[in-house]
């Protein structure tokens, strides 16, 4: 794809190699919102927020949009950029794809008759995502372990993507591997992956004799009740976006480590995740006839 006219808003290292695999395709790449990024950023990016948007096809928000609901995601920018400025800068003719959009962002740009598209919505890009978080969750557990993931019993709460994805790659290093589900069809799915299924709702019978959890479900799995029943000297690494799946005070307070990775792929591997990125930002607009 070439000839478009991009412009890419705020986000980590992702964005930054975005913007470039974008305009290394042939594009024009406006950028902002990276004034402390602290590296070289290979663009040059715009003064303000209107002359990054102007004349754009494409506006391309962070992975996450937002952690507020008010202000783009722009760990590098020493100014907050308010999304409803963004909103207004641009004009019906432009798309606004961004990651993780909320609900409220999503009525904000419709107040502003802004077409937005949430890139998590798409399945490629859920699924591709789900092997840098795989791996980036695998390199934490390596790295906080004090035994081999080998031979190790671990649980996965949850078999949506990064469920499936991280169950192969644990059973590939030689984990005994645990996943727990709700559904039925997901838990015969699981045995006949070869792997230990596991109801919900009976997790209580597993967990003290886990050495390391993995949650990906976005509610709380872990309360109190469940913590109780868990190695002190085991590991919890919690995948899920906010409020995510532990309650982390209180196994705080009971001594279990537990660890919130929250945007692996943007640490672990940003070039990869750029990529599936891009891709997909291409397969939009090539279904879109931007």
């Amino acid at each position: 794809m070439t000839n478009k006219k991009f412009t890419v808003l705020g986000g980590d290292l992702r964005s930054v190699k975005l913007a470039n695999l974008i305009s290394a395709d042939g594009n024009k790449v406006n950028i902002y919102g990276f004034k402390n990024a602290g590296f070289e950023l290979g663009l040059e990016e715009s003064p303000n927020l209107e002359l990054a948007i102007n004349q754009s096809d494409i506006v391309i928000g962070p992975l996450p949009c937002s952690n507020d609901n008010e202000i783009i995601n722009a760990p590098f920018c020493p100014d907050k950029i308010y999304i409803k400025d963004v909103f207004k800068a641009m004009t019906k003719n432009q798309i606004f794809i961004a990651g993780r959009i909320s609900k409220k962002i999503q009525h904000a740009a419709s107040v502003y008759s802004v077409y937005s598209v949430d890139l998590l919505d798409r399945e490629e890009m859920a699924v591709l995502n789900a092997v840098p978080t795989a791996e980036g969750a695998i390199q934490i557990a390596m790295e906080e372990m004090p035994i081999t993931l080998h031979n190790s019993n671990v649980l996965i709460l949850g078999f949506g993507r990064i469920g499936k994805i991280l169950a192969k790659m644990l059973l590939g290093i030689g984990s005994n591997v645990y996943v727990a589900a709700r559904k039925y069809s997901d838990l015969a799915w699981i045995k006949g992956y070869g792997y230990n299924a596991v109801h919900i709702n009976e997790i209580g019978n597993s967990l003290e004799n886990m050495d390391v959890i993995f949650n990906t479900i976005p509610h709380v799995i872990l309360d109190i009740n469940m913590l109780q029943k868990v190695k002190k000297d085991s590991l919890i690494i919690d995948l899920a976006s906010k409020p995510g799946g532990v309650d982390f005070e209180k196994a705080k307070d009971m001594g279990i480590k537990t660890i919130w990775a929250l945007s692996l792929p943007g640490k672990v591997a940003p070039v990869t995740a750029a990529e599936f990125m891009k891709d997909t930002i291409y397969n939009i607009i090539n279904e879109l006839g931007v």
